[in-house]
């Protein structure tokens, strides 16, 4: 709940104003008893007007929009009175009932109505206009909404807040309280998603002694998921049974005998790899399974290609004024021919040039050619530099919702995209399930260009494709090392080079596009950070701060951590005034104009772009808030054009953007950087984290605190293990 004062209000339903039936977030207008109406909003899926509610929440204000009551716990209580019960059947929540007939049952009925309507339906087929047929059909459907109404009341008696109840009832449907009863652990299916911890608290508060086993197993299942956003898509037998040890307070073989009952069970996989055991979460072992043997079908059955001639090569050239290398050469002639190829290397190497020779032979031999990447930024570029229409593979694969939050992509085997070939930007950024769908998405003897940087951080999402897919050799691969003559004029260019190879970056010029500040201390960096985005860049370059500049840090913590610095940025940038609506969520504010960041795929958002519109906003989308209307908690954000609708209960999900992470810049590139180099966390000072920050810079770099941090950065190639068996399914017979 909310860190504001949490209170109570009272009062009656009396209309609904907005109502998400994907997720229950609810606008309603309560009357109280001393006649005040309330809008009241958060999830409360099958609240209907009449009800008597009490509320349990806190208040929300502003000068411009009132006050809203945000509520987080929920009590009704059926009406009583025939006012009441007129206006509970008048606002549709029976079928059939409409306002004319239901003034007509509630005047021959009075006070008695819904007692009527649930066990004397031959008494309401006297009324006039309702035959016994409906009568029944109407007593049924009063009767089931009673009972679900019951079990969402049980449910939230326990701990469960109304979008939980909800997602359960449609899950378990009449047998969710007795299954919830005997196994709270239950709700940590990824169709609820409620955390382990939360789970065990609740099973604590019980009455009735729930299974050691079901808590033994839910936890083993937690310490797995929990290791996906380590990145591991897979871990050691032997390496799971300590922390589920300790975090349970089991044995270890206790822990140990559970694995095998849930692999029996499916709920786990376990499968040995060179000689040791490694246990998945199915969906997980399927994926990276199914990637396996997609890769290794492409190998055995290439996409039909065709001899690709010199002269076609250099009518390329000659045509866009260029002249390819030896390996460019070699790219585009083995993306032609065989159909299927690996392109990697760093920034200056020609990559672009390559894509774009690969892009125009493809197009010249009438080939549909479809172009995405796993980011909206990263495909936008993508279209950029190549002057054709890019989309994220989520909306090339039309993902969608599924059971409120599942995700779905409707392209698959049996509705695969339509095209020749696909070229894929950033690999380097896409996790394995991601990959696994596109994978399965593609046509029969459809061509596949995968482009990447296997220098850079590995994907959010787990696994690490791109690094075992070059491990695994079994595609053609063409690593661009050569930077061109153009490219090594910027410092940018050669600092990126310098940097993967372990060596110390130029930081003493100040007449190129990377340069450094020096600084001792974190509140002077912080003041010069301020200082640079606001002023000093702006001034010099014209560079539009929002827009243009981006301030990458290591961490989130600490004085040059992201949290701070969006806090002093949002203040220097954006700082209150009157008329400029805001709204705070627990330590944050967000007001209009701000620029924030979408932290976790959302596949309920709803979004317009002219006549075009959609649902979905995802992990790493930045975009600009248009409006906030505090009367509706309804919030406007623009997206690269798309305007995405937020409830304000969603608002957990963004961050503002002024200053994000490195690992939250993958994908994205910006026309100036500043990154903070000072305190930096151990365990986030190594290479290809700065190596990544650097090459998002396209025209400014400017790196501001200790050059002896840059150093410790550059000279630590420690790369974090990632458990990955990819790379064993591919080089698997």
């Amino acid at each position: 709940m909310d860190e504001r004062k949490v209170e109570d209000l009272y009062g009656y339903a009396e209309e609904v104003v907005f109502r998400n039936e994907e997720t229950g977030f609810t606008v309603l207008d309560v009357s109280t008893e001393d006649g005040e109406l309330i809008t009241v909003v958060g999830a409360l899926p099958d609240i209907a007007p009449g009800e008597e509610v009490h509320f349990m929440g806190h208040w929300d204000t502003h000068q411009s929009f009132g006050r809203q009551f945000r509520a987080e716990v929920c009590e009704r209580t059926m009406p009583s009175t025939a006012a009441q019960m007129l206006k509970y059947l008048s606002g549709g929540t029976v079928k059939g009932i409409g306002p004319g007939l239901a003034a007509k049952i509630v005047e021959a009925f009075g006070a008695d109505t819904f007692d009527v309507i649930e066990n004397h339906p031959q008494k309401l087929a006297k009324i006039r206009g309702i035959s016994m047929d409906k009568a029944e059909s109407i007593s049924r459907q009063f009767a089931e909404q009673a009972a679900v109404r019951d079990i969402i009341i049980k449910l939230e008696s326990i701990g469960l807040t109304p979008n939980e109840c909800l997602n359960v009832f449609r899950i378990f449907g009449k047998n969710s309280v007795n299954r919830v009863m005997e196994n709270p652990y239950l709700l940590c299916i990824p169709e609820i998603g409620m955390q382990f911890e939360r789970a065990d608290s609740i099973a604590s508060t019980l009455p009735n002694k729930i299974s050691d086993e079901f808590r033994i197993k839910a936890g083993i299942l937690h310490v797995v998921t929990h290791n996906l956003s380590n990145g591991h898509t897979c871990l050691p037998r032997e390496k799971l049974l300590s922390p589920c040890s300790d975090l349970l307070s089991v044995d270890q073989d206790t822990i140990d005998i559970l694995i095998d009952t849930l692999t029996t069970e499916k709920q786990l996989v376990c499968t040995r790899l060179e000689g040791k055991e490694f246990i998945f979460l199915p969906q997980i072992y399927d994926a990276e399974t199914k990637i396996a043997g997609k890769i290794k079908m492409m190998v055995a059955f290439p996409p039909a290609g065709r001899q690709a001639l010199s002269k076609e090569i250099e009518k390329l050239e000659k045509r866009n004024g260029i002249k390819y290398e030896e390996l460019q050469r070699e790219a585009i002639i083995t993306a032609v021919t065989k159909g299927a190829l690996i392109l990697t290397g760093g920034p200056g190497t020609g990559k672009t040039t390559t894509v774009n020779g690969i892009l125009e032979l493809f197009e010249n031999d009438g080939l549909n050619v479809v172009l995405t990447a796993p980011t909206g930024r990263a495909a936008q570029r993508m279209s950029e530099i190549t002057g054709k229409e890019a989309s994220t593979i989520h909306r090339l694969l039309e993902a969608e919702r599924q059971n409120g939050e599942r995700m779905h992509f409707c392209r698959n085997e049996r509705n695969p995209i339509e095209a020749d070939a696909v070229i894929v930007d950033e690999l380097s950024m896409v996790d394995v399930v991601l990959f696994s769908a596109l994978l399965s998405a593609l046509p029969l003897g459809c061509r596949l260009i995968m482009v990447g940087d296997a220098d850079q951080l590995p994907p959010v999402g787990a696994g690490n494709v791109l690094f075992d897919l070059l491990a695994s050799e079994l595609l053609p691969t063409v690593r661009l090392d050569e930077v061109f003559r153009q490219a090594m004029q910027s410092l940018i260019v050669t600092n990126a080079h310098k940097i993967v190879r372990g060596e110390e970056p130029e930081l003493s010029r100040v007449d190129n596009d990377f340069f450094h500040m020096e600084r001792d201390n974190g509140t002077k960096t912080v003041y010069d950070i301020v200082k640079l985005y606001t002023e000093r860049l702006p001034r010099a370059y014209g560079y539009d701060p929002v827009k243009d500049i981006e301030i990458l840090c290591p961490s989130k913590k600490g004085d040059t951590g992201t949290v701070n610095l969006n806090r002093v940025i949002q203040e220097a940038i954006n700082p209150p005034a009157k008329g400029k609506a805001e709204i705070k969520l627990m330590t944050r504010t967000f007001r209009v104009g701000d620029k924030v960041m979408q932290m976790k795929n959302d596949y309920n958002i709803h979004w317009t772009r002219g006549k075009e519109e959609g649902d979905g906003i995802f992990n790493g989308d930045v975009g600009f808030i248009e409006s906030i209307e505090r009367s509706s908690g309804i919030i406007k954000i623009n997206f690269d054009g798309r305007v995405a609708t937020y409830p304000a209960e969603n608002l957990k999900e963004l961050e503002l953007a002024y200053a994000v992470t490195v690992h939250k810049s993958q994908g994205s590139e910006f026309e100036a950087v500043i990154m903070p180099v000072i305190d930096v966390p151990p365990m986030l000072c190594y290479r290809n984290l700065f190596y990544t920050a650097v090459t998002r810079a396209k025209s400014k770099m400017i790196t501001i605190g200790r050059k002896a941090q840059i150093l410790s950065m550059v000279e630590n190639d420690r790369k974090i293990k990632r458990y990955s068996a990819l790379k064993y399914f591919l080089k698997a017979d």
